[in-house]
């Protein structure tokens, strides 16, 4: 008996204790569904529910399937599907950095120029934490004999054009540390303690610059034009999928919208708010999934004008579901990330990895059952919006309809 089928029998007497769900054994799905649409508090057109067998594709329960809804932060595993499939997840970002004007005895009589590239990781505060640029940068200066920069720090944004933001998004959410915008040169999470950082550019050239003074390579700041670069440093990111993983179990809309850009820049376009929307769409409806209703305007799910239905999600984790990468960035339910609370202590922990998305009157779970090995086994989505009642009450109604789905397999 493996350690992930050890105790079932106790966890389903905790179930019984917990969730009161005495009529648990022999629950036909499509009744479990139906009852689930009842008890959640939440408007039976305000819900979409499919569940699926990817042995067959079988649909085991479904309710309003067609129906486009608010995605919230689901939209975060369309956005990874769309990338993992279009760069790989050994993908780096390259933040480079170049020196102009010449050099005369130990003085750089030009500018140190640092090329964004859409890199989110730069000096994270999350894991992956992309290593330290500014130290790279001072040891290739010493390295080169270079012990004064006359000239500035430059930092070069033009790699992705703005706006930063998505013009969907509430401006109410733009000085949030959630709202913050995606640049080509993003710093620290573009985030200083709670708040969004409007020019991460900016910071980052004033704290390279304060660090370089510390490590003996004092920057002067004179106003010297740009001239002909010289490539000095290749400053590489940690690999695509562990960027991807920490989006998903974080659920950062910065990391998000860094991969939105990039699927963009990556097929041919800008890289802008606009392109990377169209890019998207036209990605998808290339593919052979439902798509009638899907509207996708950003990477993140923070735009309260994506729509996405259950079929489409379906679809595309139907379609994703034998890229065990790709399914390993989902939570594990009642262990991790924002599915850390949801389903522990009961059967299903650690068989369920779903994206959570919740906003205002928002709560939606997008992913797959698995089995002993964590190979998917099922599809599941659940998205319920204008929530008027509790949120909890909607969470219970879920956790006791995936519960009575997937009884007769725990």
């Amino acid at each position: 008996m493996t350690n992930r089928n050890k105790f079932r029998n106790i966890k389903l007497v905790m179930l019984f204790l917990t969730l009161g769900i005495l009529e648990v054994f022999a629950v036909d799905p499509q009744a479990a569904v139906d009852e689930f649409v009842r008890r959640s508090g939440v408007r039976a057109e305000s819900l979409a529910v499919k569940v699926t067998d990817l042995k067959d594709g079988s649909i085991l329960g479904s309710h309003n399937p067609g129906s486009p809804l608010v995605p919230a932060s689901i939209m975060k595993s369309v956005t990874t599907a769309a990338l993992l499939g279009e760069a790989g997840p050994d993908y780096r970002y390259h933040t480079r950095v170049y020196i102009d004007g010449v050099m005369d005895m130990g003085i750089l009589r030009g500018n140190l120029i640092v090329e964004g590239s859409g890199d989110p990781s730069l000096h994270s505060t999350a894991e992956p934490y992309g290593g330290d640029i500014f130290r790279e940068i001072a040891e290739i200066l010493r390295d080169m004999g270079i012990h004064q920069i006359e000239g500035s720090i430059v930092v070069d944004e033009t790699a992705f054009p703005g706006p930063s933001r998505p013009a969907t998004w509430m401006k109410a959410d733009y000085s949030t540390s959630y709202g913050t915008g995606f640049h080509a040169l993003n710093y620290r999470n573009n985030v200083s303690g709670n708040k969004a950082v409007e020019n991460p550019g900016s910071l980052f050239a004033r704290h390279l610059t304060s660090r370089l003074a510390e490590e003996g390579i004092p920057v002067y700041g004179k106003d010297m034009k740009v001239g002909k670069r010289t490539q000095i440093l290749d400053h590489l990111s940690p690999p695509l999928d562990e960027i991807m993983r920490s989006c998903m179990m974080r659920s950062d809309n910065l990391f998000a919208e860094s991969m939105f850009r990039t699927y963009s820049k990556l097929s041919g376009g800008s890289g802008s708010a606009v392109e990377a929307a169209n890019s998207a769409m036209s990605k998808w409806e290339k593919e052979d999934l439902p798509f009638d209703g899907v509207i996708i305007v950003d990477g993140s799910g923070l735009s309260r004008s994506n729509r996405v239905t259950a079929d489409f999600m379906t679809g595309m984790l139907s379609e994703m579901s034998g890229d065990a990468t790709y399914a390993s960035f989902f939570p594990l339910a009642g262990q991790e990330g924002t599915l850390r609370r949801f389903l522990a202590g009961t059967p299903l922990e650690g068989y369920m990895a779903m994206k959570t998305g919740s906003m205002r009157g928002i709560q939606c779970y997008a992913g797959y059952k698995l089995d002993d090995d964590y190979v998917p086994t099922h599809t599941v989505v659940i998205m319920m919006n204008d929530i008027t009642g509790s949120r909890d009450t909607a969470k219970k109604a879920a956790e006791r309809m995936l519960l009575s789905i997937f009884n007769d397999e725990q």
